[in-house]
């Protein structure tokens, strides 16, 4: 028997007699995930101006190079290398690569005078820019101390940036119920601060300094620099990939890069298409049993000659590079008092607003001298 009675659809198109019947989740699709900065963690102090500033050292150097076009042949007693002040008269000194040892008996400024086949070592001819290491110092019985030598620790800056949103409802809005959401104002200042987050982790990595009046002024505004403005220089760690694709042997030239300038990096971060390349390192090695349901193809943790890396994902970083970081020694600092908090602003209508603000720097120690390293131009299809 067909129905007679009052029907919902009886309400017409609009169903005005019915309740709502509304989730109480709001979906959220766009990512605001920040796994760096939750990887390098609450710094361990905050920047107390807005031009931060730190000091880098290192030890004095134990290596120079062949500096002469033609090398020299296995009988020249007289090299002149690239930094003669590494030297002092009685060091043992070995050409990487060679067999022969050789001891400093003279200086003059970037010139060595040498003795050949030092302790019955075969003399071996060497090349323009082949390093001479030393291996360590013989001193005389009874002379005086040798002269000092160091290093000058070298300053580096960063500025704070200003990061900043606002929210503003009205009246009336702010005093409804509304569906899945029980503060529109609350819910309104933590989408913002996800934005705000976003922009930070995108900032510390890919940020730059401004190149003129870095500190900022009436018109230029003040912005912090990223990890690969900082990873950059002749003494950093940055690989050319020539648009090659990615694979162990880059990897680890990277890493045996960083770890020959005294370098530890614990963190491999990597956008997807990076992050699948690295997961199928040992593809060829993977057993799959057939009782099993589950199928893992994935690397978190990339066990090295170097050291153990953790490999990080992060949507941040360009899909044709990989950072390689020691986040012992990265901090994203607040400036004093300026961490994000919601300031309320003087309503003067029937509204609430309010801005999120929060000031920020980086502190990346020993980016330019290969505590961290990079590789670029990489293969991205």
């Amino acid at each position: 028997m067909p129905f007679t009675g009052k029907a919902t659809y009886d309400g017409g198109a609009t169903l005005p007699e019915l309740v709502d019947d509304v989730s109480d989740l709001v979906g959220l699709i766009s990512p605001f995930d920040t796994p760096l900065l939750d990887a390098i963690g609450s710094p361990r102090t905050s920047a107390k101006s807005t031009h931060h500033e730190w000091f880098e050292d290192k030890l004095n150097p134990n290596f120079s190079q062949v500096n002469n076009g033609a090398g020299y042949s296995s009988a020249a007693t007289s090299w002149v290398v690239d930094n003669g002040a590494t030297f002092r008269i009685g060091d043992i000194i070995q050409p990487e690569a060679s067999d022969e040892v050789l001891q400093v008996s003279a200086i003059a400024t970037n010139t060595l005078t040498v003795t050949r086949g030092y302790g019955g070592s075969i003399a071996e001819a060497v090349v323009d820019n082949q390093k001479v290491v030393v291996i360590g110092h013989a001193a005389l019985e009874g002379e005086d101390a040798p002269n000092a030598a160091y290093l000058n620790r070298m300053r580096r800056e960063n500025f704070t940036q200003i990061f900043t949103e606002s929210v503003m409802i009205s009246g009336s809005l702010d005093s409804v119920g509304l569906h899945a959401v029980e503060r529109e104002f609350d819910y309104q200042v933590i989408q913002r601060l996800r934005e705000l987050l976003r922009s930070l982790e995108q900032s510390v990595i890919n940020g730059y300094k401004a190149a003129s009046s870095a500190q900022g002024s009436s018109s230029v505004r003040r912005t912090l620099g990223g990890l690969l403005q900082f990873i950059a220089g002749a003494d950093a760690v940055v690989q050319d990939a020539g648009a090659a694709a990615l694979d162990e042997t880059k990897l680890n030239a990277a890493l045996r890069a960083c770890w020959e300038k005294g370098g530890r990096p614990g963190a491999i971060v990597v956008n997807g298409f990076q992050k699948r390349k690295i997961s199928t390192f040992n593809q060829s090695e993977r057993r799959y049993e057939p009782e099993s349901t589950v199928l893992r193809n994935l690397v978190d943790v990339y066990e090295s000659d170097f050291g153990v890396q953790r490999v990080i994902l992060s949507r941040w970083v360009p899909a044709d590079k990989v950072l390689l970081l020691d986040l012992d020694k990265l901090q994203v600092l607040p400036l004093a008092g300026r961490s994000f908090f919601v300031k309320p602003l003087a309503e003067s209508g029937d509204f609430r607003k309010a801005q999120i603000i929060g000031e920020y720097t980086l502190e990346a120690l020993n980016a330019a001298d290969g505590g961290h390293g990079v590789i670029t131009n990489l293969a991205t299809s």
